[in-house]
């Protein structure tokens, strides 16, 4: 196994750790949201609705930059099965950061709960006020939460696979850029 020596573009990867470590967060705040019946649920809650905002701007972002620069190829000796999956597991990634926050954003539009982003500052309502649908959402909206957290594991697995066995630079393309003389941190 030869390390590839490209690294993704600093924004990139900048993008790819602000908003792993935010999402983890909003995966953990909307736990406890759930599991929590004390004073602190109001205070989660009112955590969890901006920050799922900020993280779909993100994630719309984090898409315009990965369409508009060119990423690493995955190392040649990869098989097919696993180069698919990656793409795969991509896909649905992008696909549940998009989806989740909006499909929240439907359910607490169809709950008749505003979202403020400040105090003067109040998202428009998705859809129009719906105890159906905000039944049907709420469901949603959990098990594509569950659905993330499974696919970040799998993500961080197979990162970790590729760092300590594989050792064939995919993590590193992600985690490191070119050190001060130029040379990549990769190749020692």
């Amino acid at each position: 196994m030869t390390p590839h020596r490209e690294h993704f573009a600093p924004v990139a990867r900048l993008l790819h750790w602000g908003m792993a470590l935010l999402l983890i967060a909003q995966l953990f705040i909307g736990a406890g949201m759930v599991a929590s019946v004390s004073e602190r649920h109001e205070w989660l809650i009112n955590l969890h609705k901006p920050l799922g905002i900020a993280l779909l701007a993100l994630v719309i972002v984090r898409l315009i930059v990965r369409l508009s620069t060119r990423q690493p190829p995955l190392p040649r000796d990869l098989p097919e099965v696993q180069k698919l999956a990656a793409k795969a597991s991509h896909l649905l990634l992008y696909g549940l950061m998009l989806i989740l926050p909006l499909v929240g954003w439907a359910m607490l539009s169809a709950a008749g709960d505003p979202i403020m982003l400040a105090p003067s500052i109040r998202l428009p309502a998705l859809i129009g006020a719906d105890p159906h649908a905000f039944a049907l959402l709420r469901k949603a909206h959990g098990y594509l939460a569950y659905l993330l957290f499974l696919t970040v594991l799998v993500h961080l697995a197979a990162a970790l696979f590729h760092g300590l066995i594989r050792r064939d630079g995919v993590l590193q393309s992600m985690a490191k850029g070119k050190s001060r003389r130029g040379i990549p941190l990769d190749e020692h």
